[in-house]
């Protein structure tokens, strides 16, 4: 199955992100992949709660959302949509941070709102509050793809093992980690991460990354580290993109799912024990 990452630099400019991303899913139809991925925040990357607020819509009014619905039922693929960022009914005015997996059809198959929130200070330059601005998911989701079942996570979630565990567990084929990754610590963990997301779970992990110094009006400066990577169940990198923005396709066999858990069937020896308390 030919699978299409779409690495780019996303604007604080929603209108803007659509439309390059229209003409990046046309690209990735033309090479032939049915399955595109698109990273985190492909709506808006933005460091200004008062412009988020300005900008961004609930998901019923958000103008991109019906727009990569249409793609995919023109090209007919599947698309995940690695996330958008979108208002909600929250009394707190919190954003949610939704990924979307669209059918051939253009219907939305399976939502997902990220759960772990990015709360860290990295360095004195450096600090995230995602919850100041985002409430976080509370429900897991595997979505059944035909080809292959789904787990959808977002960015942070790769640093807890025991969502990707349970989603295995639950037949999950192919774990998916959109990304807006800093700099700083994708260079330290990124690839080891997700690496080992795939070999504890025999698991296909896919993640579209954003990538570059991002334009933003408003707020203060944003980068992100890149490096789409694609591991296979058995841990092996068969794509990591760089920091280029572009498209790039890979071949997925999901015979090495089955291959990788009989190999090693670790999902099936989990034991229950107690403490420490």
């Amino acid at each position: 199955m030919k699978t299409a990452l779409l690495q780019f630099c996303a604007s604080d400019d929603p209108a803007e992100n659509c439309a390059t991303l229209l003409t990046m899913i046309e690209t990735a139809s033309k090479q032939g992949a049915s399955f595109v991925l698109t990273p985190e925040v492909s709506n808006c990357v933005s460091t200004s709660r008062a412009h988020q607020q300005a900008v961004l819509r609930h998901e019923g009014d958000d103008a991109t959302l019906p727009a990569l619905k249409e793609a995919a039922a023109r090209h007919s693929i599947h698309l995940l949509v690695g996330s958008l960022a979108l208002k909600t009914d929250d009394p707190d005015g919190r954003f949610a941070n939704r990924s979307f997996l669209i059918d051939p059809a253009g219907e939305v198959q399976a939502r997902y709102d990220k759960i772990h929130m990015f709360d860290v200070s990295i360095d004195k330059g450096e600090t995230y509050r995602e919850s100041s601005g985002y409430r976080p998911g509370e429900q897991a989701v595997v979505a059944d793809a035909g080809f292959a079942r789904i787990g959808m996570c977002v960015c942070y979630d790769m640093r807890f093992p025991a969502l990707s565990h349970k989603l295995a567990r639950a037949g999950a084929d192919i774990l998916t980690f959109p990304s807006a990754f800093s700099p700083i610590t994708g260079a330290a963990h990124w690839e080891s991460l997700l690496r080992a997301r795939a070999i504890e779970n025999g698991s296909w992990v896919i993640a579209p990354a954003q990538s570059g110094q991002h334009a933003i009006r408003e707020g203060r400066p944003r980068a992100t580290y890149g490096h789409s990577l694609v591991v296979d169940p058995w841990g092996e990198v068969v794509l990591d993109a760089g920091t280029a923005t572009g498209v790039y396709t890979v071949e997925i066999d999901l015979e090495k799912v089955a291959e990788s858990r009989q190999r090693i069937p670790a999902l099936g020896h989990v034991t229950d024990f107690t403490g420490p308390e």
